[in-house]
């Protein structure tokens, strides 16, 4: 008797083996890799979706469904762990993080999108058979039935606390955002309620793709008559910006194959463009770019400078990111050079500089809708560790820039700590040897921009991330 004979016959239906849906395994795959190797989203998607179109997996819809599921659970993912932990008989902690983000995506997809219930439980269920197994697909199975029971507003008034007793929490479990996040976002902005809530929602919405181009090299005119009225509209507030229609790939673009454009939010185009405006007393002729890395703002300055028979020294202290930023450089029409040095520790002499930009390394509370995944990594500790480098890049940047040269100061970070504090404290330390230039005239037609001298934009009121602007002119 062989040993298949000697099984007992299973009473029911026959075992099924579950059967892998491409999307959702993507999904998952990509959920792996932000949870285990601390990878950014916007990192790990492009090459898995471009391997699942070569293997003929996927099309256009499948592509958009995946990236939706990935950013989408990612986004709402304080939300979804106050429904999920209300659904189980644990600490959340105590969940394994793969069957976590299982029951995550899952949850999206029954609280966040338009998939219907039915689809959505045995997608998932499906899912768990594949990645978990079938035992713990049945505790997933089980979980996501009772998130079923109720859609997101009637979860969130089961998990979220009263606005009145606990605004900030209240605010942190509704739009998702750690409430130290929350607290601080609140404070930069000032006001009341519905403009924080209208900020965090801007946080929480898939941003345009915004591309540039390269001043010397392409035209916003020459990108949008490639692309049609249907695939593109300019820019809001800057004249190099394009933005693309939905779905739209930079990477089809013959100007951003050829480096001639590239993607960069419209309010980095902004800052770089208001440094490059600013009026100056005395010649214009160098100009310094101190935290270069990847390269988006240098491109820009470098064909500015090219504009006006200036040249460009771009310094970035990774080398790997110096090169980045040399590719972005490359085929500009004018002088510029490209080095690899801790801009703490400059190699060049005090006063070289005419204009210089410093951008400098930050929490990036200001990219949430680009980076969801940040603002669950971020702690607010981590202010104390930029805080040094901050101060110290800033005051490379005053030493560098000649009397009657301007510093802009900025940063993708609308914290208090990052901005103003950095500005107010290292200006106190130059004794009156520079002063604050006005920003807001060099932000033409765009609102909204507070009492100044300096500048803060903010997504749900300029469509931008939330970069700041400081211009400091050297005095003395």
């Amino acid at each position: 008797m062989n040993e298949q004979s000697r099984r007992p016959r299973q009473q029911g239906k026959p075992y099924r083996r579950p059967k892998k849906d491409p999307v959702r395994m993507l999904a998952f795959d990509a959920l792996r890799a932000v949870d285990e190797r601390d990878a950014y989203a916007n990192l790990v998607l492009p090459p898995l979706l471009r391997k699942a179109r070569e293997k003929g997996d996927f099309d256009g819809r499948d592509a958009a469904l995946a990236t939706e599921l990935v950013y989408g659970t990612l986004r709402r993912q304080g939300t979804y762990d106050a429904v999920i932990s209300a659904c189980v008989d644990r600490p959340l902690r105590e969940v394994d993080p793969p069957v976590l983000d299982v029951l995550s995506l899952g949850a999206h997809q029954l609280l966040g999108t338009r998939i219907p219930t039915h689809a959505a439980v045995s997608a998932s269920v499906e899912l768990a058979r594949v990645v978990l197994g079938d035992g713990r697909a049945k505790f997933v199975n089980a979980v996501l039935r009772k998130i079923a029971q109720h859609d997101l507003d009637g979860w969130i008034e089961q998990v979220a606390p009263p606005y009145d007793e606990d605004p900030e929490d209240h605010l942190a479990v509704v739009h998702s955002h750690p409430r130290w996040v929350v607290s601080a976002l609140w404070d930069s902005l000032g006001g009341g309620r519905a403009g924080i809530e209208d900020l965090l929602e801007a946080d929480n919405e898939r941003p345009e793709v915004t591309l540039v181009a390269r001043p010397g090299r392409s035209t916003a005119d020459e990108i949008l008559g490639a692309l049609g009225d249907e695939n593109a509209l300019p820019g809001r507030w800057s004249p190099y910006a394009v933005r693309l229609s939905e779905g739209g790939e930079p990477g089809a673009i013959d100007a951003v194959r050829e480096g001639r454009a590239g993607v960069q939010d419209e309010g980095s185009q902004l800052v770089a463009l208001a440094l490059a405006n600013a009026p100056l007393d005395g010649p214009d002729k160098a100009w310094l770019d101190g935290c270069a890395g990847p390269g988006g703002k240098a491109a820009m300055l470098a064909g500015l400078a090219a504009e006006r028979g200036a040249l460009l020294l771009a310094s970035e202290k990774q080398p790997h990111r110096a090169g980045l930023v040399a590719r972005a450089l490359a085929g500009n029409p004018g002088p510029y050079q490209v080095i690899a040095a801790d801009g703490t520790r400059p190699p060049w002499r005090p006063g070289t500089f005419d204009r210089v930009l410093m951008d400098v390394p930050c929490t990036g509370l200001g990219a949430l809708r680009r980076r969801p995944e940040a603002r669950w990594r971020r702690r607010p500790d981590d202010l104390d560790g930029f805080a040094p480098l901050q101060r110290g890049l800033l005051r490379t940047a005053l030493d560098s820039v000649r009397v009657g040269g301007v510093v802009g100061y900025a940063t993708c970070s609308p914290h208090l700590a990052e901005t103003r504090a950095v500005v107010d404290d290292v200006l106190k330390q130059h004794g009156g040897s520079a002063e604050l230039v006005d920003a807001r005239p060099l932000f033409p037609g765009v609102p909204a921009l507070g009492d100044g001298p300096d500048v803060q934009l903010w997504p749900h009121l300029h469509g931008t991330d939330a970069m700041y602007l400081a211009l400091i002119r050297r005095t003395a």
